[in-house]
């Protein structure tokens, strides 16, 4: 009986894995698979956190080096989506300046990501909540520290 049970469960996780490279495209199935970018930086100079309705939240680290991202990470208790998401947004920060990655937009992570289905794109604009209020924890901080 148990190798039934163990045959029926690797026959549906296959299924859902199959299943979720059809919905998400090849580009942000492997994203999910090997997520780039995630974790903390304990040296960050600004965060950003962000929340949405359906519980997921996303926190995004940033490093600046001359004005520019030099590193990114995020982390996230969301969706495959989420997971996505939070993975380009941090990678579109990399090399920009606070005034350029305020200007990277939810069509920009969607595309980055190949598309994602209609009913995913909250998980962009999540993920782009907390790269924004990174942005804006920074400049607060650089504010503070001129003072």
């Amino acid at each position: 009986m148990s190798d039934e049970i163990d045959v029926f469960v690797q026959r549906f996780q296959e299924m859902m894995v199959d299943e979720a490279r059809v919905k998400f495209g090849e580009v942000a199935f492997e994203r999910w698979q090997n997520p780039l970018h995630m974790g903390v930086i304990l040296d960050a100079d600004a965060f950003g956190h962000a929340r949405r309705s359906c519980g997921d939240s996303v926190v995004i680290y940033l490093k600046f080096e001359n004005e520019r991202v030099c590193n990114a990470a995020f982390q996230t208790d969301g969706c495959a989506p989420t997971i996505i998401c939070g993975s380009f947004a941090a990678e579109s920060a990399f090399d920009k300046t606070p005034e350029e990655i305020m200007r990277i937009s939810e069509t920009e992570i969607m595309a980055r990501a190949g598309g994602l289905p209609e009913e995913n794109e909250h998980c962009a604009a999540l993920a782009l909540g907390a790269l924004h209020e990174a942005v804006n924890n920074y400049r607060v901080n650089q504010t503070r520290e001129e003072k």
